[in-house]
């Protein structure tokens, strides 16, 4: 799939997951390293036809730990609460999960993203 065919998905998916967190718009905005809280607005409204690789793999880290989490903790409250929850854990150092990922890098979204994953793995 090329990325505009994969946009309206991908926006799609992270609106619902960003409800689901009960993500606040600037934390939405950071997540997606986006300044513009106008672009944003634009964006979920679904009238957007491209959006660039940056935010394709921003989102698909954002779905992959929604996947994980909710892996790890299936009862939906429980990996919501999980992801607010501070985390004493060193890739958090106190944060919780969506506060790690609202630092605005895309490297912060793949530390939760890869701490889940091996919380996945280990016996």
């Amino acid at each position: 799939m090329t990325e505009a065919e994969l946009t309206g998905p991908a926006l799609r998916t992270f609106f619902n997951i960003a409800a689901a967190w009960k993500l606040s718009r600037a934390e939405q905005m950071r997540i997606l390293g986006q300044s513009s809280i106008s672009t944003v607005t634009y964006w979920k409204s679904g009238k957007i036809k491209k959006i660039s690789r940056d935010t394709l793999e921003r989102i698909s880290y954002v779905i992959g730990v929604f996947k994980a989490i909710n892996t790890i903790l299936p009862v939906t409250d429980r990996a919501d609460e999980w992801m607010r929850r501070p985390n004493k854990a060193p890739p958090f150092g106190g944060m919780s999960a969506i506060e790690r990922m609202a630092k605005g890098n895309v490297s912060d979204l793949y530390v939760v993203r890869q701490y889940l994953d091996a919380q996945l793995t280990s016996p």
